[in-house]
């Protein structure tokens, strides 16, 4: 129980949450922590364009460094943009809680200021961050996976050392066009494994982890590798649409990372864009102004507003009409690529490269399901068999 106060407290602590902290306790704010398992080290494999980390993060959290990944639609490309995964205990280390008080509990509730603890205890703080991740998914646009980690002797003869796919949309999952289309995103990991990873984006309630699973076997068994049923795996099932806060009400916390609206709608990334912003909101708090309006200018909203216009075009096309316009999207420029993947607030270029890649989809009739014209709710009632 804590009878402090303190500057700041951040509950939840991910990836996000824990880099919050730890920027607020460097810049000297006074900080505490709620999490029932804080010593605990995250699941999810984290990757993110080079370019997308932060300064402060060290060299010594890039586990596996791809120089120019692939990417399958109707023919193969190489993305000239260096990609990382990152390395869960170098990342972890990065980001010390050295000073911050830790409350290793459930927060049963949490307003502006306030944070009410499992054993009756609270945790005053002039700010409260709510960093605890995202609600379910129901029948939300959602991110579904599946991954097969296979030792990298054995996955080199379908990605070579050194290579990885970001988005491989052949046909080779052995779903029919009249299923809800899913893709193989495949890294190498850096300690000796690669996963194979299928994955479905925007499909209302997503695919369950069966279905991946089956989907990412028979992808494999397709370049000749064979997986025993021994091998790790992870999964993972969560919204893409969690909205940004509209503005700071005087009742209630501040959300940040996915649960504050920095869930990338159209990837399903959020650790690169968080961490990087965790210096914005830093420098509201050290300021006492308004970290919302800090994270979320009137251009970064508009972003927001415009890949939410495209995760629901995503969630109505097949596979072939997703392979047509991925096909589209990476003939962009290099600033058009980045609008849609990576940058925060660059509304010109995002709505040039949205326009662009509509306009450049072939058939010609594949861009009225994908503005939404037809077809607007073709996976809505889907049901696996």
């Amino acid at each position: 129980m804590s009878n402090s106060r303190y500057d700041v407290c951040v509950v939840g602590l991910g990836p996000t949450g824990r880099a919050l902290a730890s920027r607020c306790a460097s810049a000297g704010l006074n900080v505490a922590v709620v999490d029932p398992r804080p010593d605990r080290l995250w699941v999810p494999t984290y990757s993110a364009w080079v370019d997308e980390l932060p300064a402060w993060l060290p060299n010594s959290v890039i586990a596996s460094r791809i120089e120019a990944p692939t990417v399958w639609t109707s023919v193969e490309r190489r993305i000239e943009r260096p990609y990382a995964v990152l390395s869960k205990t170098e990342l972890w280390k990065a980001m010390p809680l050295d000073g911050v008080h830790i409350e290793a509990q459930r927060a049963t509730g949490l307003t502006a200021r306030r944070v009410d603890l499992a054993d009756g205890g609270t945790v005053d703080a002039d700010v409260v961050i709510d960093a605890r991740g995202l609600p379910p998914v129901a029948q939300r646009p959602a991110a579904s996976a599946h991954g097969i980690f296979v030792d990298a002797e054995i996955a080199a003869k379908f990605v070579p050392p050194g290579e990885a796919l970001l988005l491989d949309w052949r046909p080779e999952n052995g779903a029919t066009n009249d299923e809800p289309p899913s893709f193989l995103y495949s890294v190498p990991i850096g300690d000796g494994t690669v996963i194979f990873e299928e994955t479905t984006l925007a499909v209302p309630g997503g695919l369950t982890q069966k279905e991946l699973r089956k989907r990412c076997v028979t992808r494999l068994a397709a370049h000749g590798i064979t997986v025993t049923g021994d091998e790790p795996f992870e999964g993972c099932h969560y919204p893409l649409d969690q909205p940004p806060p509209r503005r700071r009400r005087a009742d209630e916390p501040i959300p940040f990372g996915s649960r504050g609206g920095m869930m990338h709608p159209c990837t399903g990334y959020s650790v690169a864009d968080s961490l990087f912003l965790a210096d914005t909101a830093v420098g509201a708090l050290k300021s006492g102004t308004d970290p919302i309006k800090a994270l979320w200018p009137v251009k970064a909203r508009l972003v927001y507003w415009m890949r939410m216009r495209g995760v629901a075009g995503m969630g109505r096309l097949t596979t072939e009409q997703l392979s047509a316009m991925f096909d589209s999207f990476f003939t962009a420029s290099d600033r058009g690529q980045r609008a849609l993947l990576s940058e925060h607030a660059d509304a010109v270029g995002l709505g040039t490269v949205l326009v662009n890649t509509v306009a450049h989809t072939w058939p010609f009739r594949w861009r009225y399901d994908l503005v939404g014209w037809t077809n607007r709710n073709r996976w809505a009632d889907f049901k696996e068999s």
